[in-house]
C-alpha cells in the first residue's frame, strides 16, 4: 500500500474513533426537559449511582420554590454507549414522588438527550381515591450548555 492509501486508511480510522456514533452519553450535568423542568445530576459513582436536584418547569423562574432531591442509577457505561437509567424525585413540600426510567442518547451531531417515561404518585385520601393518584408521562431532556 502506498503512502496515499495509508494516509486515507489512517484518516478513516481516526474519523471512526471520534464520530458521534462512537461517543458515549454522559448523564452527569445540567438538563432541561421539554416541559421546562431543570435537573442537575451529580458525577456518577463507580457503581453507577448518582444524586442531584430537580426543579419543576412551572417553578423554574420562582426563587421561592426549592429544588427537590433525586437519587438514581445508570447502567454500566462499559456495557452500552447509550445507557439506561432510573431515578426518583422526592418532592419537597408535596406528598408525591416521581419515578423516571429512560435511556441516554447521542445523535449524529453529537448532541445528548435523555428520553424518559415517568410515573408520578400523589397521596390518595382513601383506597377509593387510589385510581386517580398516579399519572404517567414522557419527558425528553436536553443538556444545558
Amino acid at each position: 500500500m502506498g503512502s496515499g492509501g495509508l494516509a486515507l486508511l489512517l484518516a478513516l480510522a481516526l474519523a471512526t474513533c471520534v464520530s458521534p456514533a462512537g461517543r458515549k452519553c454522559v448523564l452527569s450535568g445540567s438538563w432541561r426537559s421539554d416541559s421546562g423542568c431543570r435537573m442537575v445530576v451529580s458525577v456518577l459513582g463507580e457503581d453507577g449511582s448518582f444524586s442531584g436536584s430537580y426543579l419543576p418547569g412551572a417553578a423554574a423562574s420562582d426563587p421561592r420554590v426549592l429544588a427537590s432531591p433525586l437519587k438514581g442509577s445508570q447502567q454500566d457505561a462499559a456495557l452500552a454507549a447509550q445507557p439506561t437509567f432510573s431515578f426518583a424525585v422526592r418532592w419537597r413540600r408535596r406528598a408525591r414522588t416521581t419515578a423516571f426510567v429512560g435511556q441516554c442518547y447521542v445523535d449524529e451531531a453529537g448532541e445528548e438527550s435523555l428520553h424518559a417515561l415517568w410515573l408520578l404518585r400523589e397521596e390518595a385520601e382513601s383506597p377509593a381515591e387510589d385510581w386517580k393518584a398516579t399519572r404517567i408521562g414522557t419527558s425528553v431532556f436536553t443538556r444545558i450548555k
